[in-house]
């Protein structure tokens, strides 16, 4: 596998674009349009909040036919908590993009995000619409990046080639995501493609599996939002073989999409709003994976860990609080944790101050792994997240000023 650098990104059979329409009144790019010159087979992962958004309740829909060709997000409006018309907007939309695009309406998804409870200015959509077609090029992944972003801070890309099949194929995708971050799913928007060809339930299967190990392994705050969904199409313009469930060439392009989602999400943490560290968390030791990721994202959630992070302080006590409380199967005296290269804890009991001042200056840097050994078993799970900043407060008391 070879991970490539985005400056030069590019996916056989995709086109895209991005551009200001005018529903951000700072005059950022606010819209953005992906299309696969044919049918692709189409999956998709979607927000588990009980409040959903138009664009969520809509594609969930129409993702059940497997198939699609177009994607259009807007960005500065989440078009959520906006009953019948937030629906009818969500399908003008797709009706406006298939139009422009001649292809047929149920071809189109949308996704939007941004301030709940507002409608979408829907002439500006369609104008935006029109002005994004005549742009499209194989080469716009940097403005469709760009005009998804909310709180953002930088635009997240990611791809990967591999030989599958004797052909080498691409995978490749944007995403937005800054606060408001946490499994099932978050804040956060994910289109991915690839030009593998490949069925749309064993990309169903193959996504799910992926977003397990990334973007619903990540938490910035705790806050599950109404509008998250990542969205994955394969159009087979690479010319493979269609994959088959379980052989070598799947497991390759497993791993790709599974690079490709992993880069993505810790993208997210580590534009999380007002963050100074990004954070790696293993927990190992537990009777499955289910236990081990669980332990690991209640430390990740506990405010005190990450407000101690911020402060760069190796208060051990509050990561063994959060695994007391996480309701995984542990037993203090029989617990390690390891900051850095640092044992801060060894069968529940602290090392000394020698060693807090050690693990103290690992938390001086961006990135820090934390290691938890919980030696109940052989299992074990990754989170990512970051730290509690005062400049999070600051985003978050203003976000709709």
């Amino acid at each position: 596998m070879r991970i490539l650098d985005t400056k030069n990104l590019t996916v056989p059979g995709f086109k895209v674009w991005g551009i200001h329409c005018g529903i951000k009144k700072d005059g950022r790019k606010d819209l953005a349009l992906i299309v696969s010159d044919r049918e692709a087979a189409v999956a998709g992962v979607f927000t588990q909040n009980r409040v959903k958004a138009a664009p969520v309740l809509f594609d969930m829909a129409r993702i059940r036919s497997g198939k699609g060709q177009a994607v259009v997000v807007n960005s500065g409006c989440a078009n959520a908590c906006t009953g019948k018309r937030g629906l009818v907007d969500a399908r003008t939309t797709a009706e406006a993009a298939a139009a422009e695009l001649g292809m047929r309406s149920e071809a189109v998804y949308v996704a939007s995000t941004g301030v709940i409870g507002e409608y979408l200015p829907m002439p500006k959509v369609r104008i935006g619409i029109e002005t994004s077609v005549g742009l499209l090029s194989s080469s716009g992944w940097d403005q469709a990046a760009e005009a998804i972003m909310t709180t953002d801070i930088y635009p997240k890309l990611a791809m990967v080639q591999e030989e599958i099949g004797g052909k080498t194929v691409t995978v490749a995708g944007i995403a937005k995501g800054s606060g408001m971050i946490h499994p099932n799913m978050a804040t956060m928007l994910g289109i991915i493609v690839t030009d593998a060809l490949v069925a749309a339930p064993l990309l169903k299967k193959a996504l799910r599996d992926s977003v397990e190990r990334s973007f619903n392994a990540i938490t910035i705050d705790g806050e599950t939002s109404t509008n998250d969904m990542v969205l994955c199409m394969a159009n087979g313009a690479g010319g493979n073989r269609k994959l088959a469930a379980g052989s070598k060439d799947f497991k390759k392009f497993q791993a790709c999409l599974d690079t490709v989602a992993q880069s993505l999400a810790t993208q997210v943490v580590r534009d999380g709003e007002g963050a100074t560290k990004f954070v790696e968390i293993t927990v190992r030791g537990t009777k499955t994976p289910k236990a081990a990721k669980e332990a690991a994202m209640a430390v990740a959630l506990s405010p005190l860990v990450k407000t101690a992070l911020f402060g760069e302080d190796a208060n051990w006590g509050r990561i063994m609080a959060a695994l007391g409380h996480s309701g995984v199967d542990m037993d203090e005296a029989k617990t390690d944790i390891t900051i850095g290269k640092m044992k801060l804890v060894e069968k529940g009991l602290g090392q000394g101050k020698a060693a807090e001042k050690d693990a103290a200056a690992a938390l001086k840097q961006r990135d820090i792994k934390i290691l938890i050994d919980l030696h109940k078993g052989k299992a074990e799970a990754t989170v990512w997240t970051c730290d509690y900043s005062n400049e999070y407060i600051k985003i978050n008391a203003a976000y709709r000023s």
